[in-house]
């Protein structure tokens, strides 16, 4: 058993490269919810807006791993389903104060209108990982800074088959003229392709022997969220997260591959 969750991964992948962190989320009144705050506290991450459920479990999730590090994922969402418009409106304070607020999609969609309506409001740059894939409506995406799909995602929302490069520049201009300033489409070992401003990068990432990709596009996003806070341009942001990704599908799990900012590589970005 490792500790897992997208928002929870993406959250330590934070912490671990210096981000300063609070994690809003629920967890069950049980022993999965009581280790998991246990280990956010050791990560230096905020806890006061991890909410409790009385009557339904911590999320757990069943994952397989193929001989190629490919994974896939079965999830019981349990209290992350609950996580309510209400129980945000009680954080409002803590999103005052970010720079950068990051959601997935392991919440309630009508939570994450509300979390989109706010930043909107508020001039908050909002980054969504559009992950588990589902179907969002063009009113939330347009209030979307930046959106990080991988190449299944990325076709859902655009309705583009993707199969090589030039059906993804498609992609990511269907998604752009919904109203979303920054797309950044995860490709795996290819890296990560970017379009902001009429302008296409493909921006490369480093070669390793792939492990487990179990909760790469977590410490993708987690990266990009803590270079984004620092100024760093959006180039630069996705070259860091490339490298914060290609590092964790080395090793096993989830939470226990991000990271951290003391590691090799790191030392050669822009700061």
């Amino acid at each position: 058993m490792n500790a897992g969750g997208k928002g929870a991964n993406q959250a330590v992948a934070a912490a671990r490269l210096n981000g300063d962190v609070c994690f809003i989320a629920k967890v069950g009144n049980d022993v999965f919810g009581r280790q998991a705050i246990d280990l956010f506290i050791k990560e230096n991450i905020k806890t006061e807006y991890i909410f409790i459920d009385d009557t339904k479990p911590s999320g757990v999730a069943l994952i397989t791993v193929d001989a190629k590090g490919e994974n896939c994922i079965a999830v019981a969402q349990g209290a992350n389903g609950d996580l309510s418009v209400d129980n945000i409106k009680n954080t409002e304070a803590i999103l005052q104060e970010a720079d950068i607020i990051l959601v997935q999609l392991e919440i309630p969609i009508e939570t994450i209108e509300y979390v989109a309506a706010f930043a909107d409001q508020h001039h908050k740059k909002l980054i969504l990982n559009p992950a588990p894939a589902c179907m969002l409506s063009d009113d939330l995406l347009r209030k979307i800074s930046v959106i990080t799909p991988n190449e299944k995602e990325a076709s859902m929302l655009s309705g583009i088959d993707i199969t090589g490069m030039e059906t993804a520049t498609q992609a990511a201009r269907v998604l752009s003229a919904k109203g979303i300033e920054t797309i950044v489409i995860t490709l795996g070992k290819e890296g990560a392709l970017l379009y902001q401003n009429d302008e296409f990068d493909l921006i490369p990432t480093s070669k390793v022997n792939a492990v487990d990709t179990t909760a790469a596009g977590d410490v993708f996003n987690g990266a990009l969220a803590v270079a984004l806070s620092e100024k760093k341009n959006i180039k630069d942001a996705v070259k860091f997260a490339n490298l914060a990704a290609s590092i964790s599908v080395t090793r096993l799990g989830a939470q226990a591959s991000a990271p951290y900012r003391s590691e090799p590589g790191f030392e050669g970005l822009k700061d």
